[in-house]
């Protein structure tokens, strides 16, 4: 198993001698909220879950991305929830950066360590618990389910760490991509990925497409080219970007720059 980092907010509030200014933006085509922004006083906490809190990162807006909804969750030993998912027509996939959280779902059971991860189709009923005795923070990525006849999707566990990473064509492996779900399933509807770059890799071109995405950054940090704008990214930060938001980046370093990727997948659009 190789070794991998994944950064965790610990909340706090900053100090009153810090400046104001920050690289928090919201545009037409992308949304920065960088990790100075994860402090206690713009955390949620949820109805169905105890001893819980969480700093939701996107959600359907207008003029922002539409899709998906994606959260930090942490969880306090002994706490979680027994129905976490308010809506039967809606899927989940959980990621774990810190702690263990214990899942159980179509009769399983499984302790999520550190790059850890589960998805749960619609209409599973699933339950989540910290059972040890230190936090358990991941990371929650919810997607209303877009039903196609003859491809159904079943509940799914594993590791990234676990997963051998496909290579990206002439980057001699310095770009690369984790798959926790298989990218020909058309039973998916949306793909989780785990991107890295080593340090002075590239994205060499103005990537625009319809899929939607949330990076959310893990490790390292790279200088990211979106609709035109050069932004400063680092572990922590996160990205929600719009259809055909262009996106190209230069990975800084000195270690590798990873982040969690969502984009919906896989279906026509509808008209």
């Amino acid at each position: 198993m190789t070794t991998a980092s994944y950064y965790t907010p610990r909340g706090g509030l900053p100090p009153q001698t810090d400046l104001l200014t920050d690289r928090a933006i919201v545009t037409e085509a992308y949304t920065v909220i960088p990790r100075g922004v994860l402090s206690d006083i713009v955390t949620s906490v949820f109805p169905e879950w105890t001893d819980t809190r969480a700093w939701i990162i996107n959600r359907p807006v207008a003029g922002g991305a539409t899709t998906y909804y994606q959260a930090i969750v942490e969880v306090k030993p002994g706490g979680g929830a027994q129905r976490p998912e308010p809506q039967p027509e809606v899927q989940s996939f959980l990621f774990v950066t810190s702690g263990a959280l214990t899942v159980d779902a179509a009769g399983q059971s499984q302790t999520l360590t550190e790059g850890g991860f589960a998805y749960l189709p619609a209409g599973t009923d699933w339950s989540a618990h910290n059972n040890g005795d230190v936090d358990a923070t991941f990371v929650w990525i919810r997607k209303r389910y877009e039903a196609i006849e003859g491809h159904t999707p079943s509940v799914k566990f594993g590791n990234e760490q676990d997963i051998e990473p496909s290579a990206m064509p002439g980057t001699d492996g310095k770009w690369r991509t984790t798959r926790m779900l298989d990218p020909q399933d058309l039973a998916y509807d949306m793909h989780v990925n785990i991107v890295t770059f080593e340090p002075g890799a590239t994205i060499p071109f103005a990537e625009t497409h319809v899929m939607e995405h949330g990076l959310l950054m893990l490790e390292g940090k790279a200088v990211y080219h979106l609709n035109g704008d050069w932004v400063e990214v680092q572990e922590g930060d996160f990205l929600s970007l719009r259809a055909f938001c262009p996106q190209a980046c230069y990975a800084g370093g000195p270690s590798n720059f990873r982040y969690l990727l969502y984009k919906d997948v896989n279906r026509q659009i509808m008209l």
